[in-house]
């Protein structure tokens, strides 16, 4: 989505209309988005940032490339100094490849969630200013969305206050058995991707978000990602996204260590076939063949407690053999 899209009624692009029209649902979608998209942040997103020891960030940066990230700080450091705009009183971990992408005038994207309560909020918007303690966002859009495939997790309580240990960063272009191993264990990851509109990166518009579902519902094959898309609101932003730009940016997070792994690849949508129902419930797949990982030891001072399945996960095992 973007204000700046060539259509002066549709809050869609043509990605996402594309997805939604394949689903059915294209006439509606028009009706729900100009209904809960907005150009501000409503009073109930502005108190609920607020209460955020973390946030993460959907940011491009100089070769194009999407990177998502989590920043953190204590319940306050984001904030928002009126319903336009969004300040963060944090910056990325040197060695976070999002943090070449939070510079003024840059395109973002923002979530905040609650993995305690299911609660989450979307925003993308631009850098207004950055600097040594932070930066603020000029809202283009925000929206709730649904608490679907969210695992519940509480923040340890011994982590407030912590600083992160900060270890060792390695980069690589490709997966190797200790990544693999983190993906295929994961429920849970964030995705950044962006549109161009008409091909012009003045017309940005960058997206973050969350994927969930059972322990393993990632396919790992070398360094070939497949993932599932289950039933949710049809906004298709990630996926619509990535029918225009083919590139998407994945964090995976080590909920127990405070590692973090990052990793960005071309990715591709899959809409049918044979291989869509070997992943038990899933209404299309998705694919990201890695070409750049980063992996940051000890890179979050917070620490997550897993506190059960959501009640929106798949009843059986995410994929068949």
């Amino acid at each position: 989505m973007n204000h700046l899209d060539a259509s002066p009624v549709s809050p869609w692009h043509a990605g996402e209309r594309q997805l939604q029209q394949s689903a059915g649902v294209a006439e509606r979608m028009e009706v729900i988005g100009a209904k809960v998209i907005r150009d501000h942040l409503p009073e109930q997103h502005r108190a609920f940032y607020e209460l955020l020891p973390y946030l993460v960030v959907g940011a491009v940066d100089a070769q194009g490339l999407p990177w998502a990230t989590l920043l953190e700080g204590s319940p306050g450091f984001v904030h928002s100094p009126d319903p336009y705009r969004l300040r963060i009183d944090s910056l990325p971990a040197v060695g976070d490849p999002a943090a070449a992408g939070l510079k003024s005038g840059a395109a973002v994207g923002l979530l905040g969630i609650d993995l305690n309560t299911r609660r989450r909020n979307r925003m993308n918007g631009v850098v207004a200013s950055a600097g040594a303690d932070g930066f603020a966002v000029e809202v283009v859009h925000t929206f709730g969305n649904c608490p679907k495939y969210i695992q519940l997790r509480a923040v340890a309580p011994d982590a407030s206050g912590r600083r992160p240990a900060e270890g060792a960063v390695q980069r690589a272009n490709s997966l190797d058995d200790a990544a693999r191993a983190v993906i295929r264990n994961a429920d849970t990851f964030f995705v950044a991707s962006y549109v161009d509109l008409e091909g012009d990166a003045a017309k940005r518009s960058v997206d973050v978000s969350h994927r969930g579902g059972n322990t393993g519902f990632v396919r790992v094959d070398g360094d070939v990602l497949t993932i599932p898309d289950f039933t949710g609101n049809s906004f298709f932003n990630t996926l619509g996204n990535l029918q225009v730009n083919p590139v998407a940016g994945l964090l995976f997070v080590d909920f127990a260590s405070g590692d973090v792994l990052q990793v960005v690849g071309r990715a591709e949508v899959i809409l049918g076939g044979a291989e869509l129902a070997t992943f038990e419930g899933a209404e299309r797949l998705w694919r990201v063949t890695v070409e750049q990982v980063v992996r940051r030891e000890a890179a979050l001072a917070l620490r997550w407690q897993f506190e059960g399945f959501s009640p929106y996960s798949l009843p059986l095992g995410p994929w068949k053999a």
